[in-house]
């Protein structure tokens, strides 16, 4: 008797649950950052409208005076309404970078799908009381500033339980390459939260922020009825997160030391996928300084510091730079700079599809930011010598700038928070993004500030600047590079061994 013949997979046989299942993982996880994205743009939109020139509007209709400010918001009409607009950026970023870190913890013993619909629905709330402050005739700086620190710390709900809901379904063999496509909701939220702002700022302010607010609480609501956080949760087998080698037993053992040699552990992923799982005793949540101990978390956190400083330095004052330097319109300007958007989405994407391959998440990183300083040296100098030259040194600059940032908060931060020296605990993987992505908030709230203060005394200088943050994030990758050179080598050594034999 012959064994039967396997039906082959066609495009018209049933997926099995678990590939459906991830497959809504990710849609729903990649639209609830993208709301949170949306819900986060709209200010930069605004700021032009709060505080714009009066005078090509003619003279003021309430009275003859010629004043310029008459068409102003107050309390943004006077002449230091560039330092309230960076007292409004740095209420929602200090709060967010402190919210943070406090964010995970509670992440890790609360169930996902409720944590992320209610730090969306919340974000919704204030991102709507931001806008209503136009409808109710609000002009005290303190209610904009307060609505900014509450945003800023529910907005903290979103990043470690996205990245937890995708690190439970997807195990490490593609997670830096699905995950670098996945990231690009950064961008899309970006892009889509300018227009939706866009269309009612000239008209009603208040709308630009309302409808954004909706939105994201809406997504919270199908997330809350439709979300699976983990796979056991459906009867599906959990992912392998990473592989199982002699060398397991050292604690120091990084992440991505596998190298290419992800062959190597086939046997190990059979051993795993035979192996019963016990369905009865869920491990306990990891304290905040169980999380630092994981090696690795410490040098990602700090360089993901320098990194997010540089690229929330282009993102607050790129606009800005293209203005005063190339002498675009503001509208130009505005549309050019989307284009470090689309560099930081093929840089994710490259990044992670590397990393997969060469199993080197610091080497990835370390080698993009080494490229990264000295493209930023030559876009400051050549960089607007023609609008070709600046649409390939912006994308090349996204790439390199917004790359290692991406696989860090994404696929870096999954691989730590399922460790192997956590011994099967998966649960730090919330705790653990908390504390990369807080730490890289910090970053995300000095850059704008440092650039403030360091562009009166010219661009050249804020540059400058930029490139020591990318060296300082490089340099503090240097222990795990050479960990991961390490294992390299010794698996080149092993193959060797093996060819003699």
């Amino acid at each position: 008797l012959r064994p039967p013949t396997p039906v082959p997979q066609t495009l018209t046989s049933p997926l099995p649950p678990s590939h459906s299942y991830r497959g809504l993982t990710l849609v729903l996880t990649f639209l609830s950052y993208t709301s949170y994205h949306l819900s986060r743009k709209p200010i930069s939109i605004v700021k032009s409208q709060l505080h714009p020139n009066c005078s090509t509007l003619g003279p003021n209709p309430h009275n003859d005076s010629n004043s310029t400010t008459w068409c102003s918001w107050a309390p943004f009409d006077g002449d230091n309404y560039k330092e309230l607009f960076g007292a409004l950026d740095n209420a929602f970023l200090v709060a967010y970078a402190i919210g943070m870190f406090i964010s995970g913890i509670f992440g890790e013993r609360l169930p996902l799908r409720y944590y992320l619909s209610g730090g969306m629905v919340l974000s919704g709330l204030f991102t709507s009381l931001f806008g209503l402050g136009y409808f109710w005739d609000i002009h005290v700086l303190w209610y904009f500033i307060i609505v900014q620190v509450c945003n800023g710390l529910v907005q903290t709900t979103g990043w470690p339980a996205v990245v937890a809901c995708v690190g439970n379904w997807f195990g490490k063999g593609k997670r830096g390459l699905i995950m670098g496509i996945w990231n690009s909701h950064t961008s899309v939220g970006n892009i889509l939260g300018s227009l939706i702002a866009g269309a009612w700022v000239s008209s009603a302010w208040g709308l630009s922020f309302v409808v954004p607010g909706i939105i994201i609480a809406i997504v919270g609501i199908i997330c809350f009825f439709f979300l699976v956080e983990y796979p056991e949760d459906v009867d599906c087998s959990p992912p392998v997160h990473h592989v199982m080698t002699t060398s397991e037993k050292d604690p120091e053992v990084v992440t991505s030391n596998e190298g290419p040699l992800s062959l190597s552990g086939q046997s190990s992923v059979d051993h795993h996928s035979n192996s019963p799982r016990e369905p009865a005793e869920k491990p306990e949540a990891i304290s905040f300084l169980g999380a630092l101990r994981i090696p690795g978390v410490v040098e990602f956190s700090l360089c993901l510091l320098f990194a997010k400083l540089v690229s929330y330095t282009f993102l607050y004052w790129l606009p800005l730079y293209i203005v005063n330097v190339a002498h675009f319109g503001a509208k130009e300007a505005g549309d050019l700079s989307t284009l470090f958007d689309v560099g930081g989405i093929l840089g994710g994407i490259f990044a992670g599809l590397i990393s997969d391959y060469t199993g080197g998440r610091a080497t990835t990183c370390c080698v993009m930011l080494v490229v990264a300083a000295p493209m930023l040296f030559l876009y400051n100098h050549v960089g607007q010598n023609g609008i070709g030259t600046s649409i390939a040194m912006l994308i090349i600059c996204g790439a390199l700038v917004n790359g290692p940032y991406a696989l860090i908060t994404t696929a870096v931060s999954a691989d730590l928070g399922t460790h192997e020296s956590l011994k099967g605990n998966a649960k730090a993987l919330s705790t653990v993004t908390a504390i990369i992505d807080g730490t890289g908030s910090v970053g995300a709230a000095l850059g704008p500030l440092l650039a403030g203060l360091i562009s009166p005394t010219g661009w050249n200088n804020v540059f400058y600047m930029l490139i020591a943050a990318d060296v300082l994030a490089c340099l503090l990758l240097a222990r795990v590079v050479v960990k991961e050179a390490r294992g390299w080598c010794g698996y080149m050594a092993r193959q060797r061994g093996y060819v003699v034999t």
